[in-house]
């Protein structure tokens, strides 16, 4: 499968099929509304688009919802992504310029240097 890009709406209704494994199209549409205000149609626009997408895969009857790609895969993709785009793929350049306007806390550090440390070996 080829890199399935989200945009933002998109993420909102994939974090609810994430969360839950399964939900029908109007459960789905029913919490949209409630925490974003979208309206019944937005929503099944947008659940339309994720599954000619490949992201979401439709089951009947009930219309239910399953995601089909992992939150995973699309960090992995839009991480990538945006590592080529702004800082040439380099990781080096992307946690200097991030620490140019950010503090770490020890806490992270110490997580930081484990993952490090475990990736060497």
């Amino acid at each position: 499968m080829g890199d399935i890009r989200l945009h933002e709406g998109e993420l909102n209704v994939m974090e609810l099929l994430w969360s839950n494994k399964v939900l029908a199209a109007k459960d789905i549409a029913k919490i949209i509304k409630e925490y974003i205000g979208w309206e019944k149609n937005t929503t099944y626009t947008v659940i339309k688009r994720l599954i000619d997408k490949g992201a979401v895969e439709r089951t009947e009857p009930g219309f239910y919802c399953k995601a089909v790609v992992s939150k995973s895969e699309v960090r992995e993709t839009e991480t990538r992504i945006l590592l080529d785009r702004l800082f040439d793929g380099s990781l080096t350049m992307f946690v200097s310029e991030y620490l140019k306007n950010n503090s770490l806390k020890a806490n992270e550090i110490l997580k930081l240097q484990k993952i490090l440390g475990d990736s060497i070996k």
